[in-house]
């Protein structure tokens, strides 16, 4: 049976604001519709206290973190997934790396390298122009010299080298999302780059389900995966038709990571639920204007969200754990939550994989809490280092543009959108989670699961705009289902908008042809207008 959808709102800017309490943490539930007889212009909100504050340590020692930590991933990713094994195995080439979004730092290579992959960068990449960039042994030299952005090689069986073909581990570092070159060597159409890092930048062209259907057992992946779990009377919640069971083989898990229908270019799957509900990479620099975390705003705290990707998204074994299993049951229900760790367990065992978890971290005073979602935490001082770093990142520079055209759609914006959004980016985003109802009129939920206050019910609407808030949203904080605000900087560079990467362009987010039900709803009528507040938004940077 089809679900009927919600009539469109009436407008959104005529309900009662002064009834709204846009205190520091709230909900905001509505925001402008972009009528011409709107409200008066404005800058913003008007929040003046960031609620959602984090410590700055040592940005120096917070780079280091932010390009090479892994907090003993490497053991998930060497000894669990298997993934430079598999790389190696696969005969996968340097040059199939970079056609998969990987960044390449230039840097990290000794000069004679650097001039003989130069000629062949310049060249036609075949095999007889390129043989460096198309040989599959110079993917683990790239790995072991550290070169390949986001997969920090370490020195595990204490000989002084590090050579991930003889033994030593591979993990996973922040950079690997969030990081791009310059592209002052290459920038490949679609793909990654070759260059100088520029930390921070979201790597949109990354494919991760690509790269991690490389591992030799991709299986270990299973509570980041889409799953059809018995509890849930074998419903799935995701892009694909048909959820994944224990009993999946690793031609199956491998076929699912790499349909970029169900993981597309520049998503990651941020949240171990069982669910397919991955969401575009998000830009980390100057991340003090940016909280809260997640599009969901279910993290206050930029360490405490570091802390929940470390442990429990980089090495999901630890849902495997007492404080892992419980945080399942709390999230997903007591079925669910037992039948992902027991299902894991077996998989792992299957599979040969022991020690586990990998990632090293202390048992938290607070289980279940903000600051150790899982139960665990790593080490705070490094986490408090990587929010100095991400502090210190400069946002990239915005776009020129006709003066004219860019003054106009700066008055557009601030007549139009400036009750939910700041005009100047140089402020920290509003704190406040618009409710779903509002920033999707045509949501239509249907519970699938009660859950203990302050969650909210499990929901699900028809599409995939609110999978990622199914299970972990901000009722966490004791507020609604919705989506938090994002920091309006590098859009120039951005292929894809909204957090599902439903809308392809600021054009057709703006344009009235999505329809009065479709997320965001926001238009201008005026294709000239359109254009002008495009202009304005690709100028906005962070000065």
């Amino acid at each position: 049976m089809t679900k009927q959808l919600r009539p469109a709102r009436s407008p959104l800017y005529k309900l009662l604001w002064s009834a709204i309490a846009l205190a520091a943490g709230t909900t905001l539930p509505a925001c402008n519709d972009h009528d011409d007889d709107g409200p008066s212009a404005s800058d913003g909100p008007g929040i003046t206290v960031n609620p959602n504050a984090h410590v700055s340590g040592d940005p120096i020692a917070g780079r280091d973190v932010f390009r090479f930590e892994t907090f003993g991933n490497e053991g998930f990713w060497t000894e669990a997934a298997r993934l430079p094994q598999g790389l190696i195995a696969s005969a996968v080439t340097p040059l199939e790396l970079l056609e998969a979004g990987v960044q390449l730092d230039f840097e990290a290579l000794p000069f004679r390298l650097q001039e003989d992959l130069r000629h062949e960068l310049a060249s036609d990449h075949s095999h007889q122009s390129a043989p460096l960039l198309n040989c599959a042994e110079m993917t683990p030299w790239l790995i072991s010299a550290n070169a390949l952005i986001g997969f920090p090689a370490k020195d595990t069986n204490g000989d002084g080298t590090i050579d991930v073909a003889q033994g030593d581990k591979m993990g996973v570092s922040c950079a690997l999302c969030h990081t791009v070159t310059d592209g002052s060597e290459f920038d490949m159409i679609g793909g990654g780059s070759v260059g100088r890092r520029l930390d921070g930048r979201a790597n949109h062209e990354l494919e991760f389900g690509r790269i991690t259907a490389f591992a030799a057992n991709s299986r270990a992946l299973y509570p980041l995966l889409q799953l059809s779990l018995a509890a849930n009377g074998g419903a799935t919640l995701g892009r694909a038709p048909t959820g994944l069971t224990e009993s999946s083989t690793e031609a199956e898990v491998d076929a699912y990571l790499s349909n970029p229908g169900f993981l597309a270019a520049g998503t990651f799957d941020v949240t171990p639920d069982g669910n397919g509900d991955p969401v575009h990479n998000a830009p980390l620099f100057r991340a003090e204007l940016a909280a809260p975390w997640g599009s969901e705003g279910s993290i206050s705290r930029l360490d405490n969200f570091s802390n929940l990707v470390y442990t429990a998204v980089l090495d999901p074994t630890i849902l495997t754990t007492l404080g892992g299993r419980e945080t399942l049951r709390r999230l997903g229900g007591t079925s669910a939550g037992d039948e992902i760790a027991d299902e894991y367990i077996a998989i792992l065992a299957e599979t040969g994989v022991t020690g586990y978890p990998f990632v090293i971290a202390e048992a938290h005073a607070a289980p279940g809490s903000e600051e150790a979602l899982f139960g665990v935490r790593v080490d705070s001082t490094k986490l408090i280092d990587l929010n100095g770093y991400l502090d210190s990142l400069a946002a990239p520079s915005g776009m020129d543009g006709p003066a004219d055209a860019i003054e106009r759609g700066r008055t557009h914006f601030r007549t139009n959108c400036t009750q939910c959004h700041n005009s100047s980016q140089s402020v920290f985003v509003p704190p406040f989670v618009v409710e779903m109802r509002h920033i999707w009129p045509g949501d239509d939920p249907v519970v699938l699961l009660e859950r203990e206050l302050p969650l909210n019910p499990i929901l699900d609407s028809p599409g995939f705009y609110d999978d990622k808030m199914a299970v972990m949203n901000a009722s966490l904080r004791g507020l609604a289902r919705g989506t938090a605000m994002p920091v309006l900087l590098d859009l120039a560079r951005k292929p894809v908008f909204l957090h599902d990467q439903s809308v392809a362009s600021l054009e057709e987010l703006m344009n009235p042809a999505r329809g009065p039900l479709s997320p965001h709803p926001f238009y201008f009528a005026d294709a000239a207008q359109r254009a002008d507040l495009i202009l304005f938004l690709n100028s906005l940077d962070a000065d």
